[in-house]
């Protein structure tokens, strides 16, 4: 038994939450969770999103950000599987329970499609419930799933062996208000006539769980089957929070522990709890769940050693310095089938000869139903120019007439401006101070400057020293006409004395061309090995970025410490 436990109530009852507790359905909640995201613009709810200035913590803030531009989980949350639903809405609505109330609609009507996908969190969990029954202990069951999911979830896993160890269930619809709210455990305690106590024990994965616990009077145990780090811990339960476990279990051998532990406090006051001895009730050790595998970052720093320090930084515009992807989305939408109309589509080129097999796939979708595979739509992660580059290789009458057309239904569309990330403008006044600072983009000079006069509600108007749109030069990103152009405007030569930051392949491609320092921002969250894949370095695609960079914080960090480096060197 571990030593050094806390010093607990003895409980009569355990109530448990169920998903990432109890079992593991994450395969269907993820599932049901990437659909349901992208109906945040019909649900009405992209509005809805928690301002950023009023989230708790960094995390959240990253989580709302990335889905109001992407509409999808951060590649971080799905590499590590360690949140639920109920957390991601509560992160993302705040206290908006209108809001959350839509989501979790929404949530359930794409869970149906996937739900069954259900098997115990951790070896053993039937085992150590039949101990906690012969301890004399009331079992229950509290949790936002639907009763629909959870009766049909609870007769499969282990074969329906749980069903008879389970006194009680309360499901989110048999109450008033979804968790963190009590309701649930008051209901489910009312329903064998307990009242809320010390003597009753919480056990749950999330920290909402433990809010829940904690608002309803309950003993909280927080059940870390995600293997949270001691930071992560801290972090999710810092000092200051009025919320916090009575206790933290690692695996369910560890929750007997704890019971272990108040009977032999209860001992040495002679006083009898529990209907056995825990130590001859306990199962066979089963081991604790192991830590997710790790999401393999991109790493940025040894490429910032071989950096210049800039004399001018030209920026991408549409998923670098804005977010314009509802309009962007929604205009390629409506180009692809007049595409098909006018021929255009039979210019593609033959999915043998893509850059990867994903750019095959994207090909061979196009030729087949005129539009984008749905996986792109959800992902939101490919621009305009990316898309038709993939489509039309080195095709550059056909990719002309692709922009013409898709600039006649962006018409229909653009005037929605938001800044990538709120501290966009702050940092290029930064810059300004330093370096030139100047913008390219493939966007016709009619959006553009529609575009930088709208963002921020203000606009943007002074703060680049030139801008060059894609009908400025002959020839648009991939090619270098448009990089070169800048630098001429700016009095400067186009070397490694220029950075070029943007998002896309085609942004590193022009840049490289051009001769200049490629700055590839990664606001998808690209893990390291797609980065490999999408700039593979070979002879047929053999430009790769200078350096990586997540976000702007990144971004200035880098900016300054070549500074540093050069005026050490100085």
């Amino acid at each position: 038994m571990a030593s050094n436990l806390p010093s607990l109530s003895t409980p009569t009852t355990v109530l448990f939450d169920w998903h990432g507790t109890l079992v593991d359905t994450l395969d269907a909640m993820f599932d049901a969770m990437e659909e349901m995201l992208p109906q945040l613009e019909d649900l009405n709810l992209v509005s809805r999103l928690q301002p950023e200035e009023l989230c708790r913590n960094q995390n959240d803030i990253k989580l709302v950000r990335y889905i109001r531009i992407f509409r999808r989980l951060h590649p971080k949350i799905l590499a590590e599987r360690r949140v639920s639903r109920t957390d991601i809405f509560n992160a993302i609505f705040g206290d908006d329970l209108g809001a959350k109330k839509v989501a979790h609609e929404a949530y359930n009507k794409c869970y149906r499609r996937h739900f069954g996908k259900v098997h115990p969190f951790q070896d053993g969990i039937g085992c150590y419930l039949g101990a906690l029954k012969k301890l004399g202990l009331k079992l229950g069951i509290a949790t936002n799933r639907s009763r629909e999911f959870l009766d049909y979830e609870l007769q499969l896993v282990d074969e329906g062996e749980w069903a008879g160890l389970i006194d009680t269930t309360v499901c989110a619809d048999d109450v008033a208000h979804y968790k963190p709210a009590p309701d649930i455990i008051y209901s489910a305690l009312s329903s064998i006539d307990k009242k809320p106590g010390a003597d009753c024990w919480y056990v749950g994965d999330g920290y909402l769980d433990i809010v829940t616990a904690c608002e309803a009077g309950v003993t909280a145990i927080f059940y870390n089957g995600s293997c949270f780090s001691e930071d992560d811990l801290r972090a999710l339960f810092p000092n200051e929070s009025p919320y916090k476990p009575d206790a933290i279990v690692n695996g369910f051998d560890e929750l007997l522990d704890l019971l272990e532990q108040v009977q032999l406090e209860a001992a040495a006051r002679d006083e009898h709890v529990f209907a056995d001895v825990v130590s001859q009730t306990r199962p066979s050790h089963y081991r604790a769940p192991k830590p997710p595998p790790e999401r393999i970052e991109p790493d940025w720093h040894p490429a910032m050693a071989r950096l210049h320090s800039p004399k001018a930084i030209l920026f991408d515009w549409h998923a670098t310095l804005v977010d314009t992807l509802d309009a962007m989305y929604h205009a390629v939408d409506d180009m692809l089938p007049e595409m098909r109309k006018l021929g255009l589509l039979d210019n593609m080129i033959d999915p043998e000869d893509s850059k990867s097999f994903e750019d095959a796939r994207l090909i061979e979708y196009v030729q087949s139903f005129s539009q984008l595979h749905p996986k792109i739509v959800s992902d939101r992660k490919i621009s305009r120019t990316d898309i038709l580059e993939v489509l039309f290789g080195e095709d550059q009458e056909t990719k002309q007439k692709a922009h013409n057309l898709f600039n006649k239904h962006y018409r229909n569309h653009y005037g929605t401006v938001l800044p990538f990330e709120p501290q966009v403008k702050e940092m290029l006044e930064a810059l300004n101070r330093h370096v030139k600072i100047g913008v390219i983009t493939n966007r016709d000079r009619e959006f553009f400057e529609h575009e930088l006069a709208a963002v921020d509600g203000t606009g943007w108007t002074t703060l680049f020293s030139c801008n060059i749109c894609g009908d400025d030069t002959v020839l648009r990103k991939p090619h270098p006409d448009q990089l070169l152009k800048a630098a001429s405007d700016l009095g400067l030569m186009a070397n490694e004395d220029l950075w070029y930051v943007g998002d896309s392949t085609t942004d590193v491609t022009a840049a490289k061309k051009a001769g200049m320092v490629s700055v590839y921002f990664n606001g998808a969250q690209w893990d390291a090995p797609w980065l490999e894949k999408i700039f593979p370095g070979t002879g047929a695609y053999p430009y790769k970025p200078d350096v990586v960079v997540n976000d702007f914080s990144e971004f200035w960090a880098l900016v300054l410490a070549c500074r540093d480096k050069t005026s050490g060197a100085g």
